[in-house]
């Protein structure tokens, strides 16, 4: 166990409420702040921006992300 990481969902259960980045498989990246998710990986953000080449292309607000479109979550102050 490292930083109380046993299995996958820990990594999201540790990063509610900041900051992730979402790689998204269309290749747009959405960061915000992890509200909640399930066991399919189904997310919610909240501030969630759509992001383009590091710099933010439109707000989006409240969002909700189907895990099935998701490539990887990363928190946002490990992925700078």
């Amino acid at each position: 166990m490292v930083n109380g990481i046993e299995r996958p969902l820990d990594v999201l259960n540790n990063a509610k409420g900041k900051e992730v980045i979402v790689q998204l498989k269309n290749n747009k990246q959405m960061v915000g702040t992890l509200l909640a998710f399930d066991i399919h990986i189904n997310v919610v953000l909240d501030n969630a921006k759509e992001m383009v080449d590091g710099e933010s292309k439109r707000s989006m607000g409240l969002t909700f992300l189907r895990g099935d479109t998701i490539i990887f979550i990363s928190p946002a102050s490990m992925a700078a």
